[in-house]
């Protein structure tokens, strides 16, 4: 299994792919942050983000994506570009037919640390251990973006949400599937 992780935000937007490999281990495939410029308009920063997001899953096909949920905080303009890049992610994923799933940032520290509260410090540290690399992943929202994957590919399987069972009809489930499998035999993987 393939997971795509984002960590959204419209000035940076964290992506981590990884690879699921035996005894419920994980492999990196690639890391990155997406970038748009503060000194674009909403709307140009939007698309330059939607057009990264198009790439990666387009040059690297993953069987899922996993987005952190967005959380209310006291910056509502934050929130508000936050939001808009994760709706993005969702709409990218769902353009090709890939199953969404969104962890809290609770939910994400504690699957990588075992704490729901530790420190972006520590889950820096673990995702570089849980994945082999020699040194942590940076920046933070690269590391946070493999830890979503990773809370993704750990999940036990069959275990979806209910919007995530009923977010596509069968027929829709059947042509998602025939739609990976012939990206997959062009290469495309």
């Amino acid at each position: 299994m393939r997971v795509l992780g984002v960590d959204p935000g419209l000035t940076r937007c964290g992506i981590g792919i990884v690879d699921s490999a035996p005894g419920r281990r994980a492999s990196l495939v690639a890391v990155g942050v997406l970038r748009s410029s503060p000194e674009l308009t909403v709307d140009m920063r939007l698309l330059t983000i939607s057009q990264e997001l198009d790439q990666w899953l387009d040059a690297h096909v993953p069987d899922v994506v996993a987005i952190e949920r967005v959380f209310a905080q006291n910056n509502v303009s934050t929130v508000m570009g936050t939001a808009q890049v994760a709706g993005l992610a969702m709409v990218a994923a769902a353009k090709r037919g890939l199953p969404v799933a969104m962890h809290t940032p609770s939910e994400v520290k504690a699957a990588v640390t075992g704490s729901g509260g530790a420190e972006k410090a520590q889950v820096q540290k673990m995702v570089a251990n849980i994945l082999g690399l020699g040194e942590l992943p940076k920046p933070a929202d690269a590391a946070d973006a493999l830890a979503i994957a990773i809370t993704q590919l750990w999940r036990p399987a069959g275990m979806l949400d209910k919007a995530e069972r009923y977010q596509m009809t069968p027929a829709q489930r059947q042509w998602a599937a025939a739609e990976q499998a012939a990206r997959k035999a062009r290469g495309v993987r």
